[in-house]
Order: structure tokens, then C-alpha cells, then sequence
């Protein structure tokens, strides 16, 4: 307490004399993270994770043997992954032992706006959750928010499991503010990001800007074009640690390559550096 009285009153010389009463919650809660880790790379946890996408029992078996941690199944990696047939996941979690998060996506639009659709998506979700996977990945937008009402029908159908929420979140047009409406959800543990828009510069500087406003109650799930060399500069300069591969694992590099498990263990080891 002495120590954190000590930083307190130090930064009021930056402060040009704020008074605390006129402090919002938003203010308070930026000066603690100033206070606490300041320009410093502060890691959530030591520990770190990987999780591979897989496409397949063949992707998934490499991936676990190369040293992922996790697998993400999808059908469809070309539109950037939908609903896999559940035959599929049955083959994959009998195939593995690392935990298996599923996409739940039937089409590549972020926005469902088809009754019938909606259905479909509760209807699937219902079976994922009666099988025995780590989580769900999903992430539903109404315009440029997050359209919580479907969101909240799909959590509740799978009450157990956790869930990542997917790349649409780059589509949002307030990604902190949405960050925090996500906090309310607690099965939200991951929100999957490139760090969005822009030069490598200006996405790590998002990945580190998002990282601080979701802790603690969630990571950042750095994914989407992650490379080796993005991942050492999102590692020096950011305190994400967890990576999600999918092309850059793959021979040929590209959707329709496989997964290849030299190139998860080389990925592996560069990630636990």
C-alpha cells in the first residue's frame, strides 16, 4: 500500500492536480494500468498457447503432434471457416487429446438476419454441446456492434463450454467499448484478432491496446495472417502470448495446404521462447 500511495501521488505531477472525486471509471481504471504497467510488457500468465486450425482428422493428429495446444475445427478455411459436419468433430476428438474448440458459422456474413438461420445455428449449437469439446467459436454482429441477443440465445444453449469470439470483432466499430460489453459474458474467456486494419506497426499497437482493456476476464487470441516474424515483434512488444496459426502451418501455405508438423513445432517453440 505504501508503494502504490507512493506511484499515486507521483503521478499527480502528470496529472496537473485531477482531483480523484472527478474521476470516471474509465479515467481511474487507465491510471491504475499507468501506474501498474506504464509502458512495460506485463504477461497476464506464464503460460503460453497455441492452438492450430485443422480442417481435418489428418490436420488435427499433425497439429498434436507438432505441439499445438489446442485445435480450432472448421469447415470451409477459404471464407475463413464455417460449422464443420459433426461426424467430423466426433472423428477429431476421439482422434486427439488436446482440447477442440468448433466454429459455429454457417455462412461467411458476420451478420444473421434469417429467422430460419438463427434457428439452425441454436439447433447446432445444442448438438456441439452435448459433445465433449473445449469451447465454441463464434461472434455475431447486428451493423457494426455485436448483436447480443443472438449471442446471448447461443451462450445459453451451451452453458458449459467456453468460447472464443471470432474475427468479426475487427468488423466492430468501437472494439474497446464492445471488449468491455463482452466482459459481461463470462464463457467468453478468447477473443480471436489480427489486431485489425492497417500497417504491422498499427495492428500490434492494437493487440497491445486490446490485451490491457480485456484483461483479466479475457485474452487476446492473436490470429489472422500471424507469421513468425509477427509473432516475435506481438511477443516483444505486447503481453499476448497466446497464437492461433492456420496457412503459415500448412505446406503449401495456403487453405488447401495441410498441416504439416514440422512447421507446428517449429511455431511451437518459437511461441515458448
Amino acid at each position: 500500500m505504501i508503494v502504490f500511495a507512493f506511484l499515486f501521488l507521483q503521478s499527480f505531477s502528470k496529472l496537473h492536480a485531477l482531483k480523484i472525486a472527478s474521476f470516471s471509471r474509465n479515467n481511474f481504471q487507465a491510471l491504475l494500468r499507468e501506474l501498474i504497467f506504464g509502458n512495460c510488457v506485463v504477461s497476464q500468465g506464464l503460460q503460453n498457447m497455441f492452438e492450430v486450425i485443422a480442417c481435418s482428422v489428418a490436420d488435427a493428429v499433425a497439429a498434436e503432434q507438432g505441439g499445438a495446444d489446442r485445435l480450432e475445427l472448421i469447415a470451409d478455411f477459404a471464407v475463413g471457416g464455417l460449422t464443420p459436419p459433426f461426424a467430423l468433430v466426433r472423428e477429431v476428438i476421439t482422434a486427439v487429446k488436446i482440447p477442440v474448440r468448433v466454429m459455429l458459422r454457417e455462412t461467411e456474413n458476420f451478420t444473421v438476419t434469417d429467422d430460419a438461420e438463427k434457428q439452425r445455428l441454436c439447433e447446432a449449437a445444442k448438438k456441439l454441446a452435448a459433445l465433449p469439446i473445449d469451447g465454441i467459436v463464434c461472434g455475431f454482429l447486428r451493423g457494426d456492434a455485436i448483436d447480443q441477443s443472438l449471442l446471448t440465445r447461443i451462450l445459453a444453449i451451451a452453458p458449459q463450454l467456453k468460447f472464443t469470439f471470432h474475427r468479426a470483432f475487427e468488423e466492430l466499430s468501437n472494439p474497446i467499448q464492445s471488449l468491455n460489453q463482452l466482459k459481461y459474458y463470462p464463457q467468453i474467456d478468447y477473443i480471436l484478432t489480427s489486431g485489425g486494419q492497417g500497417s504491422q506497426g498499427q495492428k500490434i499497437q492494437n493487440l497491445k491496446n486490446y490485451e490491457l482493456a480485456a484483461r483479466p476476464e479475457i485474452k487476446i487470441l492473436a490470429g489472422g495472417g500471424m507469421t513468425d516474424e509477427m509473432i516475435r515483434a506481438i511477443k516483444e512488444n505486447t503481453a499476448i502470448r497466446d497464437f492461433h496459426l492456420g496457412t503459415f502451418v500448412r505446406e503449401p501455405q495456403e487453405v488447401n495446404g495441410k498441416v504439416a508438423v514440422r512447421r507446428v513445432k517449429a511455431m511451437s517453440e518459437l511461441i515458448e521462447m
